[in-house]
């Protein structure tokens, strides 16, 4: 855009000064744009989609509830006279018709017709939206959410249209800003939604949603079409400062702050220049997600309040700035600050010319630069100020070399100690991705000593650097180990203890979430079983089922000692699959079995390092037999005779689907990294471990007889799972649904691929001709002698195994 020159004002029509007047102020900013979309617009239609979805999941789970009180309302309408509940009715719907109305006459009055334009749009669209949708429900939508919507009564909209249209309606004129306008609307809204749940003409849910439908349309237009622009210009910011008692003769935006705020500089008539912070009201929701994702994941003493009105960020920014001129720290000092009208207020600095440290290359901050930051900072520790942002773009040099911190708006009084040792472990990490992990430390002890050093220590997190830090990290993954092996060295007796910082962790989220989806499904699978077909089973078959089930718990312990040089008791290692049992319960299945076994073999002496290699060599060994033995039973299941060579459409399908899955992991550069990363730790211990068991014939024939056995025992445990329920199936047949399903369950998130193996095995079974019960049926009973009947023994097995401390 163009820069334009704007005057204040404070000038006559033809351009020269009023009499008594300062002279005029010449602009230079880019035109601001005559509209805007608001942050605030788009949140709430997101949290209104939320709602939504709320809403439908709420009264389908209450769904009898609901039909109950219906058929209530159904008979208490009978007893009301026909005459006073048509008059509600019609006076409701008038109401909510004629109001609306009365307020676009008003507003046109006011030469405010666009808004009256931006509501009809979003009339005009809800209208639209609420046939399509009520369409879709009424032909092919569910039939339980129809039922709810329209009360089983034929001529009943499911989305009522002409509310979901006033509700837009009002909505995009934004009438929730007049309080009198507002109430009258609300009040003729629910007239209206009674006399039309009391004509049975909607239900509950049908009204709730036609109103939440609504305003969503109103937001998602809103934020579409966008709003008047109501930032005040440089015009209105040069008249607030003239107000302060300043004179200025020109101003100059810059660059807008990391947080989106205005700046400006602006020229006085003695030839010095103040620096202009605008804080626009529109901006206050920026970013917001982002910070409340943050306050829900980490604790509450380390997050930052999600929002603050427009007054309490004015002074959050004036108090720190004082409180940091106040303890002599280099900080540029605030004059004054002023609101200027609802909408925006404004901090006047003193200017002080200064570059970024940013801006200075690595070569220049030198060991004097580096001293002087850790000085500005040790000043606002000692007066328990913590910054909350030091970063490169907060952390200034004038010209004479000084250091000066800016960006006082993010920071704390009074604060804590985990707060003040945040901003050590924050300015650490990024003077070292500046200068390195030595020079960074050495820096820091100068100045601070090794103790406030070895205090930052277990905060040297990413979670707790800024976004932007995080971020350089990706380039500099062991940064954050040489710092602390700095600062270690400094002080090797140092203590620190584990400061954990998040409520939980993304992946914690993700298995929390794939549980209730597997419990929902494995609930719904239950509910298929014929349990005529149940009391039928065939208890001989379940007794193989059993034994094998339990067999395998030999099997495993068997395939464990094999890859140990050092003897394990065999009983003993036996009780520790039980108890691994029970910890899948908590974990998913492809990391419950590896901690409990490294654990396990770390209380019998094996150093942690070898132990990691013992598991991890097992679990290398036994996913080599699972692809060998899945493509092995692959082949049988598809020839047609023993002595065919020819491969099977399943073998076939299995090889192209490693072969695609091997061609993303070396086409996508940063998934070929992770895994040649993983690859790389797991085999650089593997190796050695395995050449030190091949040495010995015993442990080879333990450890690889323990690995065939295992998959053996639960081949068998699923085929006699299949034969009790009646169902017959080829053996080969079996092992490829089993291999294949215990694949999937093992790259679950779930505690022991809970959801996904039942989902898997059935689909599987399926496909190889059971019956829908029979698949059913035989996977759930197999889950129960696997996953479930184990638990208890398991329990009681860690109990043990803890007490003796062999856990």
């Amino acid at each position: 855009m163009k820069d334009i020159k704007e005057r204040d004002d404070t000038t006559s029509a033809g351009g020269t000064p009023r009499a008594g007047r300062d002279p005029v102020v010449l602009v230079v900013e880019p035109l601001l744009p005559q509209r805007i979309r608001r942050p605030s617009d788009a949140l709430r239609f997101l949290v209104t989609l939320l709602g939504l979805a709320a809403v439908i999941l709420l009264a389908l789970v209450a769904q009898k509830t609901l039909n109950g009180l219906e058929a209530d309302v159904a008979d208490g309408t009978r007893r009301v006279p026909f005459l006073l509940s048509g008059l509600v009715g019609v006076l409701g719907g008038v109401a909510m018709l004629a109001i609306p109305a009365a307020y676009a006459v008003e507003r046109v009055l006011h030469r405010d017709g666009l808004r009256v334009a931006e509501g009809l749009f979003a009339a005009i669209a809800g209208m639209v939206l609420s046939f399509v949708l009520g369409e879709w429900i009424l032909t092919t939508g569910l039939d339980d959410l129809r039922l709810l919507l329209t009360g089983g009564r034929a001529g009943v909209e499911p989305i009522n249209t002409l509310l979901t249209s006033v509700i837009a309606y009002v909505t995009a004129m934004r009438i929730s800003r007049r309080p009198t306008w507002r109430v009258a609307l609300w009040s003729a809204v629910a007239v209206n939604a009674v006399a039309l749940f009391a004509g049975l003409a909607a239900t509950i849910l049908g009204i709730v949603v036609s109103i939440v439908v609504g305003l969503a349309v109103g937001y998602a237009t809103l934020y579409g079409v966008g709003s008047p622009n109501t930032r005040p210009p440089g015009s209105a910011i040069v008249t607030a400062v003239r107000r302060l008692g300043f004179h200025p003769v020109k101003a100059r935006r810059l660059d807008d702050d990391h947080q989106g705020s205005r700046r400006y500089a602006i020229g006085l008539k003695d030839g010095s220049r103040l620096d202009v912070t605008v804080l626009d009201r529109d901006r206050q929701v920026a970013g917001l997600l982002y910070r409340l994702w943050r306050r829900i994941r980490l604790n509450s003493e380390t997050r930052r309040k999600a929002i603050r009105s427009l007054r309490a960020e004015l002074e959050r920014e004036a108090l720190m700035a004082y409180a940091t001129h106040a303890a002599g720290a280099g900080t540029p000092r605030l004059v004054g600050t002023s609101e200027i009208g609802s909408e925006a207020a404004l901090l006047v600095y003193e200017h002080i010319a200064t570059r970024a440290l940013d801006d200075i290359p690595d070569e220049e901050i030198d060991d004097d630069l580096l001293a002087q930051i850790w000085e500005q900072v040790l000043l606002l520790q000692v007066q328990r100020l913590a910054h909350r942002r030091l970063t490169g773009d907060s952390i200034h040099v004038d010209g004479e070399g000084r250091v000066l911190l800016m960006d006082a708006r993010s920071g704390e009084i009074a604060a804590g100690d985990l707060l003040l040792r945040l901003d050590i472990a924050q300015l650490l990490t990024y003077l070292g991705l500046r200068v390195g992990a030595e020079r960074s430390v050495r820096a820091a002890a100068a100045v601070t000593g090794p103790n406030m050093l070895a205090g930052a220590l277990p905060l040297l997190q990413r979670i707790a650097l800024t976004r932007e830090t995080r971020a350089a990290l990706n380039k500099q993954k062991e940064l954050l180990t040489a710092i602390r092996e700095q600062i270690v060295e400094l002080e090797p007796k140092v203590e620190a203890g584990e400061v954990r910082l998040e409520r939980f962790r993304p992946r914690t989220l993700v298995t929390i979430i794939a549980s209730a989806f597997a419990a929902y499904f494995l609930v719904y699978y239950l509910t298929q079983i014929n349990l005529d077909m149940v009391t039928s089973a065939k208890w001989g078959w379940t007794g193989v089922a059993l034994a094998a089930a339990m067999l395998s718990y030999v099997a495993a312990a068997l395939m464990l000692m094999g890859f140990v040089p050092e003897k394990l008791p065999l009983s003993r290692t036996i009780l520790v699959q039980f108890a691994g049992s029970f910890v899948k319960l908590v974990a998913p299945a492809a990391v419950s079995g590896v901690a409990i076994n490294t654990r396990y073999l770390q209380k019998r002496g094996v150093p942690p390092g070898q132990a990691v290699a013992s598991v991890g060599a097992s679990q290398v060994t036994g996913l080599a037999f699972h692809i060998t033995l899945l493509l092995l039973f692959a082949y049988i299941t598809g020839s047609s005779t023993a002595a065919s060579f020819t491969p099977s459409r399943t073998l076939v399908f299995v090889l192209l689907a490693v072969t695609a899955v091997f061609v993303i992991v070396l086409g996508i550069p940063r998934l070929r990294r992770v895994v040649t990363a993983r690859l790389r730790s797991l085999f650089s211990g593997v190796l050695p471990r395995l050449l030190d068991v091949l040495q010995s014939p015993r442990k080879i024939a333990e450890g690889f007889s323990g690995t065939l056995l295992l998959t053996i025992f639960f081949v068998v445990c699923l085929d006699a799972c299949v034969r009790a329920f009646g169902g017959s199936l080829n053996f080969a047949a079996v092992a490829v649904v089993f291999l294949a399903g215990n694949a999937i369950g093992s790259a679950a998130p779930t505690p022991g691929g809970l959801g996904a193996v039942e989902a898997a095995l059935i689909a599987g079974l399926r496909l190889a001709g059971l019956s829908p019960d029979v698949a059913t049926s035989a996977v759930l009973l197999f889950r129960l002698l696997t996953f479930w009947f184990p638990v208890l023994p398991g329990w009681a097995s860690f109990t043990y195994l803890q007490r003796k401390e062999a856990l």
